[in-house]
């Protein structure tokens, strides 16, 4: 079967474990999933989208407004993908929700009026990627890395973090991949706040710069941290400890583990190398597909980790942070956001070396 086919599939085996009969999709991510890569915004930061997909026994129909359709139906060729499309004038109250699933039971995958709220479901759908997706998030993935490269090897003290986010946007976008999240800070704000927003302030010694790339839908993450001059010794020590535990999150990560089983075994080791709390102090990250994080790993999550997914685990330490997306694969993960010929650190855990990113120093 098509990557299509075999989605129309798991809505509708979704569906028969509810006992429910249509599925309404207004998220962004949630179009992008469903039709192999589409784009749905015109505001890049929204949640749900200028169109909605229904699925129902009768068929499955794209509805949107008279400004945006020609643009599903010519650029992103969702008519012929077999997608009716229910039209209404920008203006005016576009009916065909009610006037499809009229006598249905309905689930949408959000809050939507009379429907069944299968968000968490549908995220889980999203985050069990197809092997042409895996090949898409590759590309993704090298083109994101690639644009980080470029732009923190052109970082210099002076430059303003509003400045040197710009950079970074400017090599994402000419690659055409959109930064959702370009996070940017330097010096003391590195240690001070996990999600750093770009300010004015200017770069001294040290910067982190943190990517979300979305591309087909897909949204990988990347952050790699720069320091001029020679790295002070505590800083040294909490690079090294943050690279061990993401090692300790990647190792851990293979098909047949509970995400909590995962998550113990980071913790264990924020403790074993002497920050026990500060996984308190910002999240982790976890499964990555069609949103920056399908959803969080904590120590109560039991889904299992399954071949084919896609994990952002993201350790921070005050001051330092480890992030890349990886694979998970039969025989191993496959990390794919590597820079080449960046600095790296090899830990050896559980029988293996796994190679996580130092801080690049200029002196």
């Amino acid at each position: 079967m098509t990557e299509l086919e075999l989605k129309l599939n798991c809505i509708k085996d979704l569906l028969a474990k509810h006992h429910l009969e249509a599925l309404l999709l207004q998220r962004v991510s949630s179009l992008a999933w469903a039709t192999c890569g589409a784009a749905s915004y015109i505001n890049t930061a929204t949640t749900n989208g200028e169109a909605s997909l229904l699925i129902t026994p009768r068929g499955r129909y794209l509805i949107t407004n008279n400004i945006e359709a020609p643009h599903y139906e010519k650029e992103e060729h969702l008519a012929a993908q077999g997608w009716e499309f229910r039209v209404a004038p920008w203006y005016a109250a576009n009916s065909a929700v009610a006037d499809l699933t009229r006598g249905l039971k309905l689930a949408a995958d959000g809050p939507y009026p009379g429907a069944i709220d299968l968000a968490g479901e549908v995220a889980r759908l999203r985050a069990n990627l197809l092997p042409e997706e895996g090949e898409r998030f590759r590309e993704l993935s090298r083109l994101s890395a690639g644009a980080m490269d470029k732009a923190i090897r052109s970082v210099r003290p002076g430059l303003s973090e509003y400045e040197i986010a710009a950079v970074l946007g400017d090599e994402v976008q000419r690659l055409g991949v959109q930064p959702i999240v370009n996070l940017i800070a330097t010096d003391d704000r590195i240690f001070n706040f996990r999600h750093p927003l770009p300010t004015d302030k200017q770069l001294d010694h040290y910067a982190m710069l943190v990517l979300c790339g979305r591309k087909w839908g897909l949204a990988c993450s990347v952050t790699r941290l720069v320091h001029f001059g020679r790295l002070p010794d505590d800083l040294r020590r909490k690079m090294e400890a943050v690279a061990r535990i993401d090692a300790a999150f990647i190792s851990a990560t293979r098909p047949g583990r509970t995400i909590r089983q995962v998550f113990q075994a980071a913790t264990d080791m924020y403790r074993e190398t002497g920050f026990a709390d500060e996984w308190q102090l910002h999240h982790q990250g976890g499964p990555a597909a069609y949103e920056p994080r399908e959803f969080l790993g904590t120590p109560t999550v039991t889904d299992l980790v399954t071949v084919g997914q896609a994990y952002a685990w993201n350790p921070s330490i005050a001051g330092a942070k480890s992030e890349d997306t990886f694979l998970v694969g039969p025989d191993g993960n496959e990390v794919m956001t590597t820079i080449p010929g960046w600095p790296m650190l090899s830990i050896n855990i559980d029988g293996q070396t796994i190679a996580r990113p130092a801080i690049l120093e200029i002196v």
